[in-house]
């Protein structure tokens, strides 16, 4: 087994990791807080919370990345998702939601750029910065996306077989718990990193990580290719963050009750994951169908937004039929989002450079996270004024609208190439 090769391997088992969890609370989440006296007012804040705080965290956790490792940030995130998801389980008020969901963004903030960064570096250091990433990232989404469709449809099956009300809909948290101390244990073991020369003590580190955060953010700025690439995030935050918070409120309508509902939720999502992890596959290979990263991720745009706006347009329909049209929109939305998302990955990588990726992939983090705290501050309460139907017809045209930033996107000025599309 070659580095390359091997180290793919040991990425995608992190990336599978570190995501399960947020499947196996996806279904019973919102359900969760309902059933246990929140409103959606409420919801909506605990959620804002949770978004704010990785927008917060997001650049100073990408600056520690880069200046004492990916390896120890990655541990932190997952010691930090153990409390969280043992405080979430337990919470029965607003304020121990808030306390769980602030904690959830801390770990998420820890956790959003080390683990892509140190793929992305050791197979630089291995096979040069020529070499191609599409293979190593397409196997890291679609572990994410596994972990994911998988997570998301125990969540919503969980708490049917297991009965007792909404006490049911917190066994999927506890299991998150245990997953994420899993994920501490394969991070301290599987995930090796060069020697740095010189260990940098206390103060070295808190002078480092603004200097990085400014160098990082500075580059998001003047790189005019890049920056564009990174407001593509703002969308797809508010788009899934729209989607996933009002979906399970649909389908409990359709159904009439909560537990029923969050298994539906579970279904049609992990139908959703499951599209996302065959997307990610399959990528490499449309690159070369439609001649470019660049023409591939047009197109994906363009199949994400008419996706969702199609599940706009199934909030006209009833029962099963409801059902079956919300989750072959979910099919196809995250299909074409996949796509869509590793190609925009592999032209931001091109456009950066090593001390500087944890930095720029959390200002990416950052921004999609932002995207989510505006849809949940104002989207999801429009909701009510227009309807479900309404918010996500007005996501769909967000969406198309970002296909804009890809055209005539000006070339990287590290000028690190993108291999051409192999004719194998």
């Amino acid at each position: 087994m070659d580095a390359g090769s091997g180290g793919r391997g040991r990425y995608a088992v992190v990336e599978f990791l570190t995501w399960l969890p947020a499947g196996l609370m996806m279904a019973p989440m919102v359900l969760l807080m309902s059933v246990r006296g929140l409103g959606i007012a409420e919801i909506g804040m605990v959620t804002a919370v949770y978004s704010i705080t990785v927008v917060v965290l997001e650049l100073p956790t990408g600056g520690l990345a880069d200046v004492i490792g990916r390896r120890g940030v990655l541990a932190a995130a997952a010691a930090t998702g153990i409390v969280a998801y043992t405080v979430l389980a337990l919470a029965d008020s607003v304020g121990l939601f808030l306390a769980a969901s602030l904690l959830k963004g801390v770990a998420r903030a820890l956790s959003s750029g080390p683990a892509q960064a140190w793929y992305v570096d050791m197979l630089h250091r291995t096979e040069g910065p020529a070499v191609d990433l599409k293979p190593g990232l397409a196997a890291g989404e679609a572990a994410a996306s596994s972990a994911l469709a998988l997570g998301t449809l125990a969540g919503g099956v969980l708490p049917l077989l297991v009965g007792g009300g909404g006490t049911s809909l917190a066994v999927p948290i506890w299991v998150s718990a245990g997953v994420s101390a899993v994920l501490l244990v394969a991070v301290l073991v599987i995930m090796r990193e060069p020697s740095r020369p010189v260990r940098p003590r206390l103060g070295g580190v808190v002078r480092g990580v603004p200097a990085t955060v400014v160098g990082g953010f500075s580059l998001a700025v003047r790189d005019r290719g890049l920056a564009r690439l990174l407001l593509v995030a703002v969308a797809a935050g508010a788009m899934l963050n729209a989607i996933e918070l009002l979906t399970p409120g649909h389908l409990a309508a359709l159904t009439g009750s909560p537990e029923t509902a969050s298994t539906v939720y579970a279904l049609v999502a992990a139908a959703g994951f499951a599209a996302n992890a065959i997307g990610s596959s399959i990528a490499p290979a449309a690159a070369r169908l439609l001649g470019g990263s660049i023409r591939a991720v047009v197109v994906a745009t363009a199949v994400t937004a008419g996706a969702v706006g199609a599940l706009a347009a199934s909030v006209a329909l009833d029962g099963v039929a409801g059902m079956v049209a919300a989750g072959a929109s979910y099919v196809v939305l995250f299909a074409g989002l996949a796509v869509a998302s590793l190609f925009r990955s592999e032209l931001i990588h091109v456009r950066i450079a090593a001390g500087q990726r944890a930095t720029v992939m959390s200002v990416d983090s950052l921004l999609l996270q932002a995207g989510a705290a505006v849809s949940s501050l104002t989207l999801v309460p429009f909701a009510a004024v227009r309807g479900t139907g309404g918010v996500w017809i007005v996501t769909a045209v967000l969406g198309l609208a970002t296909g804009l930033l890809y055209v005539r996107l000006p070339a990287p000025k590290i000028q690190t190439p993108i291999p051409a599309p192999s004719p194998q």
